[in-house]
Formats: C-alpha cells, structure tokens, sequence
C-alpha cells in the first residue's frame, strides 16, 4: 500500500494514457479540478493543454519531455506488480475520482483497471471510469439508491461470485449467482426513478451511460 501522495478536499479527475477528447477532460475537470495523470497520462494531459499537479506511476511510459516538464511533480513507484493506474489511485484520498484513458485503448490494461476498481474500493477513493459512452464504478456491499430514467439501460459485470437484490429493474437480481464465467446482468433496464442495488459482497461492477454521472454522483450507499 502506498502512503497519500495527492490529499484534496475537492474532487480529483485521473487521467491515464489511452484516448481522451479534451471536452471529455475538461467536463470532467468541470466536476472534479484537481487533475493527476497516471504516468503516461502525463503526456496525454499536457497535449490537451493541461498541467496535472502529480504524476504518479513507475515512468517507464512517460516522455522524456514530460520527466523534464513535471520533474517537480514526479511521483515513481518503482514496482511492477500493479499497474500505474492502480499505483495513482490508491495514493490518492479525495472525495471521488474521475478516471479517463482507461477506456479505448489496450484491452489489457483497460482490464486491469476494472480489477483495481473492486480490489482498491474499500481502501481508495471512490472511482468512476469515463468512456465514450459509458462509465463504470465498482458497487459496494449492502443497499446503493439510484435516482434514474425510466428506461435507461443498467448493466452489471461480476469480476467475483456475487449475489444480491434490487428494486426498480425490469429483471430482478434476487436468485441470481453472479459470476465472471458464469451468469453476468448486461443490459437491464430501469422500471423506476428510485434504483436500490442490494450487494451481499464485493466485486460487481455497475456500468449505466454516462449521462447519469450526475445520479452515480448523488447515489447513497447505505452499508
């Protein structure tokens, strides 16, 4: 476990190396200010016109540009059993944390990133992953609310054997033995303003369009 490298009051918006367009960046620094790149997210940051306030990771991604430009923010984490994303993320204590270039680029860091989401959630800030369209979070165990659209789409990925119970889907969750290989809920539907998710463990990944950052945002776990 890492010490705290960035501690902010206000929200922190993480960026990685994989694709960003720089309305998605700044929509999200819009929510979340204090901006942190991930290694080579670093890159990726100042192509878009912006200055992270920490570079965490181990560096072997990042430009030579960017060591000398952000010396003075370089955070290395020499070990090679985690990945840069999850290095930053769990060096960071923030209200919540925005993620972008995790998504779109390689498939097997992107996979990584949404193991991190489960293995750091009891221990690391809140995240939420922005993609194109979509956004993921990993759910914590007991009851979560969700203010949504009636008919919006809802989808759940287990990255564990998971059980648990809902109020508001068109398909139930109750009865239900959730499993990477096994049973997954991609594309249920919402039936009801008020969604409650009712998770008896860790390891389920909630995914909704990201349009509704604003109710993932408002949603109350209630343990």
């Amino acid at each position: 476990m890492n010490s705290c490298i960035v501690e902010s009051s206000e929200p922190v918006t993480l960026i990685a190396g994989g694709p960003v367009l720089a309305r998605d960046l700044g929509a999200a620094l819009g929510r979340a200010p204090v901006l942190v790149a991930a290694d080579s997210g670093a890159d990726r940051a100042l192509a878009l016109g912006r200055v992270p306030v920490a570079v965490i990771g181990d560096g072997d991604s990042l430009s030579p540009q960017a060591e000398t430009r952000l010396a003075a923010v370089l955070h290395r984490i020499p070990e090679q059993a985690t990945t840069d994303f999850d290095k930053a993320l769990r060096s960071i204590r923030a209200p919540f944390v925005l993620a972008l270039g995790v998504t779109g680029g390689r498939v097997d860091h992107e996979l990584a990133v949404y193991g991190s989401l489960v293995r750091l959630r009891p221990i690391a800030p809140r995240c939420i992953v922005l993609g194109r369209q979509d956004m993921v979070m990993a759910l914590p165990p007991g009851r979560t609310t969700l203010r949504l659209r009636i008919g919006e789409r809802l989808s759940l990925f287990p990255m564990d054997k998971v059980t648990g119970r809902s109020a508001g889907l068109r398909w139930p969750l109750a009865g239900i033995g959730f499993a990477p290989t096994g049973m997954v809920g991609t594309s249920n539907e919402v039936t009801a303003r008020d969604v409650t998710l009712d998770m008896d463990g860790e390891g389920m990944l909630l995914i909704l369009p990201r349009r509704a950052l604003g109710a993932v945002l408002a949603a109350r776990p209630q343990g």
